[in-house]
């Protein structure tokens, strides 16, 4: 196989010099115009599209997905309803008894303005109430994206997306916990 590749100063001393001369000219001209028109306003800076994400629903006309937090995972179903949410087949106000659970979960409705409009199917394992919650309202908001992809915006903007990194640091040898140490005895 031979090698043709050639260097940029192969290439210029194949073009004659009338050619470079033409090009060299043609190029300042394009150029210095194409900066007064971008300074008199008249050029925008090239923009990228926004990508158009398409709607994922099953054949129950449901969305899916699924939430984690801590150490609990959450199924969840979300489709068009009153705004009934029902977790491990219980209500809300029985499956998480202390308010500011259920404030955590309804978050994503509220951020997307959408209280009241969607009913919620989940299962959810593992992990105490809290990291369930936070389960649940990562699974929701995904769920939310999937079957209206125009609320990715404003629900990605208030970090909802984002599954939450935090988990309990591991036991060491030679500690009590994660970092507590055995109690001084002095002698």
């Amino acid at each position: 196989m031979s090698d043709n590749r050639q260097s940029l100063s192969d290439l210029a001393s194949t073009l004659s010099e009338q050619q470079r001369e033409a090009a060299a000219a043609e190029a300042g001209a394009d150029t210095n115009a194409s900066a007064d028109a971008y300074l008199a306003g008249e050029v925008t800076p090239p923009s990228t599209p926004a990508v158009l994400r398409e709607q994922i629903i099953d054949a129950q006309g449901r969305a899916y997905a699924t939430g984690r937090r801590k150490d609990a995972v959450a199924r969840v179903w979300l489709k068009p309803g009153s705004g009934k949410i029902t977790i491990n087949g219980r209500d809300q106000e029985t499956y998480f008894a202390r308010p500011t659970l259920r404030l955590v979960i309804n978050q994503p409705f509220g951020v997307a303005e959408r209280d009241g409009q969607y009913d919620v199917i989940c299962t959810v394992k593992g992990g105490g109430l809290s990291g369930q919650a936070g389960a649940v309202k990562h699974g929701i908001s995904q769920a939310l994206t999937r079957y209206e992809p125009a609320l990715r915006a404003p629900v990605k903007a208030a970090g909802f997306l984002t599954r939450d990194p935090r988990a309990v640091e591991r036991k060491k040898y030679g500690k009590a916990k994660a970092r507590r140490s055995f109690q001084f005895s002095k002698r």
